[in-house]
């Protein structure tokens, strides 16, 4: 029975043996992952290709740097602009490492010495990217244009880490809380007068519209005017050369008179209606049927 259970214990040691053999020979790499096989202290090959490799057990030791994209937020810090005005500014950035052996040289490939780094070289570059604007043009500017500026600036310091900031970005740019109203007032105080402007501007533009329809309206009556008298002048005119012409010839003059009388006689239509002629007007000669 001893004979037995030293034969088990000797197979069950051989197999942990073994499993440690194979843990320490074989390695997996994964994804947005480069894996450092360290020799004595030194790194002797760089494997970046997932999947499963090996090394040296015992000579060699492995150290994994993650590649992919981290998300670090900054804490809250004071920074002042040219024109000595306080504000608080709350970064965060997106970073990768894109040489790990510099990361592993330099920061021995610990994340938390990475974040101390990057921390101070945001700091720096929001620092002095606000210091060199006012607090006007800082406001004008938030979005794009100063997260460019300060992602440039935080490179500058960080990249002799291995490490590349994709971008560095002020999610919260606020004032103090002993300032802002007397900041908000004068923002809002510019923002009326640009509106006065705009406004005073298109009453301008809406006169100066008035005035030219009212020029234009003014122009078209009296062309309508003009060409009205003209009509109304050529018109009695004919009229003038019809009566002439009736006039011009006895029997058309008779004839027109008894024309006119009879027109004239429909202001007696109706009841009631009462008229003195003379007995010798067309009226009575119409009437009586005198020749």
């Amino acid at each position: 029975m001893k004979k037995i259970i030293l034969t088990i214990v000797g197979i069950v040691g051989a197999f942990i043996i073994g499993i440690i053999a194979f843990n320490s020979t074989f390695y997996t790499v994964n994804v947005n992952e480069s894996a450092l096989i360290i020799r004595l202290g030194k790194i002797s090959s760089i494997q970046s290709k997932p999947g499963m490799h090996f090394h040296t057990p015992f000579i060699e030791s492995v150290t994994k740097v993650y590649t992919g994209d981290i998300l670090y937020d900054i804490p809250v810090s004071d920074v002042i602009t040219s024109d000595k005005k306080s504000m608080i500014a709350d970064n965060y950035v997106v970073w990768s490492v894109f040489d790990a052996t510099k990361y592993y040289q330099t920061l021995g490939a610990v994340r938390g010495r990475a974040e101390e780094r990057i921390e101070a070289a945001v700091y720096n570059a929001t620092k002095n990217t606000i210091s060199s604007m006012k607090q006007d043009e800082i406001i004008a500017a938030r979005g794009s244009m100063l997260t460019d500026l300060i992602t440039k600036e935080s490179n500058t310091d960080i990249s002799q880490y291995g490490i590349n900031i994709e971008i560095a970005e002020i999610k919260a740019l606020d004032l103090p809380d002993d300032n802002k109203e007397a900041v908000y007032e004068r923002m809002i105080s510019e923002r009326n007068n640009i509106a006065a402007g705009y406004t005073a501007k298109g009453e301008s533009d809406a006169q100066k519209i008035r005035n030219e329809t009212d020029k234009e309206v003014s122009i078209l009556t009296a062309n309508a005017e003009k060409d009205a008298a003209k009509l109304e002048a050529e018109g009695e005119a004919e009229y003038m050369r019809i009566l002439s012409d009736a006039y011009s010839d006895e029997g058309k003059a008779e004839f027109y008179n008894y024309l006119r009388g009879l027109d004239s006689l429909t202001a007696l239509k109706g009841l009631n209606k009462t008229i003195i002629l003379d007995k010798d007007s067309e009226y009575a000669r119409i009437l009586y049927g005198e020749n």
